[in-house]
């Protein structure tokens, strides 16, 4: 007994080191397809073994996995890291406990189906929840071997997800076949059919994605782009400098590398005397001090206008906490915080575009970090809230997506600027390219988590996007990482985490539309489907058994 349990505590430690060293360490996206398969053997034979509580075995291994991948949230909360980890492996333990269920409902191949597919439509479900962690998306396990998935124009990465079990299943298939003596049943017409949806399952999406890899070729069309990192600690960002000394330091940025009197023909990066567009970036949550509608009431504002003036063509995207200002007799929203006079606030994570005219573009982050950035299910935990004294933010994102236009005499640039936590959430990063953006900016703050793999694995999730909608990425973070990807999700001149850096560079605009972003998440749609139907199958039968024991 002691040994059956050592055994099946090993098959957990084995697939949680499995599934996470695709997101610690590059070009291990591999591992996935097979790193599953311990999970299954565990739940194999303790079920035939007829052992007890086996949820504390598959729920460990998720614990473990979050663990592994993810522990670095606790630098920034504790809390909300050990919440994060805890929750997130529980919502895949109660999926892989309704597989067990189906086990005993079901025979042969379709609880494994049924596990597949249930599995992906809830990971489809959560990049819409209230309350989403989609960190841990089994076709984020590429992020860091873009070679290998080239092919996510067409799927997305709901399709990395489909092809990691659809592996997993087969090896885990091949091997039951192999100990129950099925194998020595097969005939050789089935042994070869076997053996060669193997190698296609294996090898075939490695190979599509490489012709893909090898042909496709960015269209010469670019934007010039500067990418500013300040390097400014968030944990004492306002205790340590104030705002105007914050504006200081990334403005002498900009004067040195984007001198008013620049002339192209010395040699200096300014494009065609600014005739063209040339796009700035500043990170997330720059400045804290802009009202909406109101923008010259903001120091940080004036400043930046103030600067672009002499450069006409120049365009900022920076990041700022703002706020929208309204008069009201009572409370508007379950959001709004009252301030005096009748007035109220609601606050916003927004991205500004501004030239030297003081035209002002503005979009607000959708997809809040929970807790943090938002509270989930306002119209209970405001009210929640409220009574603990106000913990939790309260942004409120915009509606809809919308585009930021790169402006300059001979020519306008569509850009789409993702804030942040944006960019893991793939059909709907999608929505700027159907919205018209010829490339794309992501302005971040990724230093909360410190020197851990938490912002190598966002960086890494852009890569991603890049694939998927054929665009090319400038990235700002605040201090670090930024960098240029292109269009096959290859990073070029990243900064180097926590220093002062300037990235000067190019990117390619593209106009035509992919698969996946015509056409949105089918792999997920279609299993969620799926899953619907082989759920109220399960439900029927245990209705029907039910009955029949009255």
């Amino acid at each position: 007994m002691k040994k059956q349990k050592l055994l099946l505590w090993g098959l957990v430690l084995l697939s949680a080191v499995l599934m996470s060293l695709p997101f610690l360490v590059p070009h291990c996206g591999f591992i996935a397809l097979f790193g599953l398969v311990p999970l299954l053997c565990m739940e194999r034979i303790a079920s035939a073994s007829g052992v007890r509580r086996i949820w504390i075995y598959h729920y460990t291994a998720f614990v473990l996995w979050n663990a592994f991948t993810t522990f670095w949230v606790c630098n920034a909360t504790v809390g909300g890291g050990i919440f994060a980890v805890l929750a997130n492996a529980l919502q895949m333990s109660l999926i892989f406990g309704v597989f067990r269920l189906s086990r005993k409902r079901f025979g042969g191949v379709l609880p494994y189906i049924f596990l597949m597919t249930l599995w992906i439509a809830w990971e489809r479900a959560y990049f819409d929840a209230d309350i989403s962690w989609p960190w841990l998306v089994l076709g984020n396990s590429f992020a860091r071997s873009v070679a290998s998935v080239q092919w996510y124009e067409y799927t997305g990465a709901l399709g990395g997800s489909l092809w990691i079990w659809v592996c997993n299943l087969t090896v885990f298939g091949l091997m039951v076949a192999l100990s129950d003596g099925s194998w020595q049943r097969f005939n050789i017409k089935a042994r070869v059919a076997a053996a060669v949806w193997t190698v296609l399952v294996f090898a075939g999406p490695f190979v599509w994605s490489s012709v893909i890899w090898h042909g496709y070729r960015e269209k010469t069309d670019p934007l010039e782009v500067y990418v500013f990192q300040p390097n400014i600690d968030p944990y004492n960002k306002f205790q340590a400098l104030t705002q105007q000394q914050q504006n200081s330091i990334i403005l002498e940025q900009m004067e040195k590398s984007c001198p008013a009197d620049a002339k192209p023909a010395a040699g200096m990066a300014v494009a065609d005397s600014l005739q063209s567009p040339l796009l700035l970036l500043a990170p997330e949550t720059f400045t804290g001090n802009v009202v909406v509608d109101d923008y010259s009431s903001s120091v940080t504002w004036r400043r930046f206008v103030s600067f672009l003036k002499d450069r006409p063509g120049a365009n900022l995207i920076f990041g700022a906490s703002t706020y929208s200002i309204f008069r009201s007799e009572s409370r508007p929203s379950y959001t709004a915080r009252q301030m005096r006079d009748g007035r109220w606030l609601e606050s916003h994570n927004s991205a500004l575009m501004v030239d030297g005219t003081g035209r002002t573009e503005i979009f607000h982050k959708n997809k809040l970090v929970v807790a943090v950035e938002k509270t989930p299910y306002p119209a209970v935990f405001c009210r929640i809230d409220d009574w603990l004294g106000g913990v939790m933010g309260r942004c409120v994102g915009q509606d809809s997506i919308s585009v930021m236009h790169c402006v300059a005499p001979a020519d306008t640039v569509t850009v789409g600027c993702a804030i942040c936590y944006e960019s893991v959430y793939g059909e709907y990063y999608t929505g700027y390219v159907r919205k018209g953006a010829e490339a794309m900016a992501i302005i971040t703050n990724d230093a909360w988590w410190g020197d851990t793999p938490g912002y190598m694995q966002h960086l890494s999730y852009a890569s991603l996007r890049a694939i998927e909608t054929r665009r090319s990425i400038a990235r700002c973070a605040n201090t670090g990482i930024s960098c240029f990807i292109d269009q096959r999700g290859v990073i070029h001149d990243a900064s180097p985490w926590w220093q002062k850096a300037v990235l000067h560079g190019y990117v390619n605009r593209n106009d035509e539309v992919t698969f996946f972003v015509a056409h949105g998440d089918i792999t997920g749609r279609v299993c969620t489907f799926v899953a619907g139907l082989l759920a109220l199958a399960l439900l029927a039968n245990i209705l029907a058994v039910s009955r029949r024991k009255d």
